[in-house]
């Protein structure tokens, strides 16, 4: 389960708790009289924006049982 903190102790002790969570990747939720407003969340990159900029990297794709580059290779010169 989340940890839940009132509004007043994140005001409090905001660095700690944004440093817990960048450290166990665990969401705290933030309270105002009991009731959750925010929850503080890892950043966590967008996946379609990683998949946008990898798309078109691939031109031609032949054989994918035979090695890419293999006249590359620094081992094999």
């Amino acid at each position: 389960m989340e940890e839940r903190v009132s509004k007043a102790e994140f005001k409090a002790r905001a660095l700690e708790y944004l440093r817990k969570v960048q450290k166990t990747g665990q969401p705290i939720v933030i309270t105002d009289r009991g009731k959750p407003v925010l929850r503080v969340l890892p950043y966590n990159p967008d996946a379609a924006e990683i998949l946008r900029i990898l798309r078109g990297s691939v031109v031609e794709f032949r054989d994918p049982t035979e090695p890419v580059a293999v006249d590359e290779w620094e081992v094999l010169r």
